[in-house]
């Protein structure tokens, strides 16, 4: 999952289109995603961006971690598996 990021913070004027927009200067994006609600369909506030390189996931982490995006200081960092619960 080394090419595959998560994004939090996300404002809520965020969608798929603007995050693959967003981040699509690092690198060929594979796939940008915002998690939504799925009974209110609004944002959850996070997302996940998977690269074609891992290096351009490193890059888009190490440059974009606490940048602000409309206002609020997204976080992005290597996306982890999903724990079982």
């Amino acid at each position: 999952m080394a090419n595959k990021t998560y994004v939090g913070n996300l404002p809520f004027s965020v969608d798929s289109d603007k995050l693959k927009e967003i981040f699509s200067k690092f690198g060929n994006v594979e796939e940008a995603i915002v998690i939504m609600d799925k009974y209110s369909g609004r944002s959850k506030g996070f997302g996940f961006v998977t690269f074609e390189k891992e290096e351009d996931a490193q890059k888009a982490i190490s440059e974009m971690n606490e940048k602000e995006v409309d206002g609020r200081k997204i976080k992005v960092n290597e996306a982890k598996p999903m724990r079982e619960e």
